[in-house]
């Protein structure tokens, strides 16, 4: 049975760069990097390996993350808003568990939102530089107080 959330994939392998677009769209859809990577014909070890090697893929794949979480997270919301208790098979919706979920990702999320900015490298060199003057500018100081002193 075809998932209709997913993504539709073409019956020809995902060669060179080309999968990561369907591998992103499929893991937005499903949250599932298994399930992303299959979608797109691509190993799991291969999209695991591109996350490392590329930081702007690294940022795509948690952007679709985040969106994964996200559908989750409006899909609580209607079925809560609607009384929609059932899953299609006849389960009971699990919400405790969903929702401990949301949370965790929330604060992994965060974490990771705290750890890692979005800089270029003449950001990351002015920063540099800053911090470099401001050792320069305390040094002075404390020379000129210990010269001050002596006097």
């Amino acid at each position: 049975m075809v998932d209709p959330a997913l993504p539709r994939r073409s019956p020809r392998a995902c060669p060179g760069r080309h999968w990561r677009k369907l591998f992103l769209e499929t893991l937005s859809a499903t949250s599932n990097v298994a399930r992303a990577a299959a979608a797109a014909n691509v190993g799991i070890e291969r999209a695991y390996q591109a996350r490392r090697d590329e930081p702007e893929f690294a940022r795509a794949w948690q952007a679709a993350i985040n969106d994964g979480y996200l559908n989750l997270e409006m899909e609580v919301i209607r079925r809560l808003r609607e009384r929609d208790l059932i899953t299609s098979n006849g389960d009971k919706f699990d919400f405790a568990n969903v929702i401990r979920l949301l949370a965790a990702q929330r604060d992994s999320s965060a974490r990771g939102n705290n750890q890692v900015r979005d800089v270029s490298p003449a950001e990351v060199r002015a920063s540099i530089d800053r911090k470099i003057e401001d050792i320069r500018r305390r040094i002075a100081r404390q020379k000129a107080a210990a010269e001050s002193k002596r006097e």
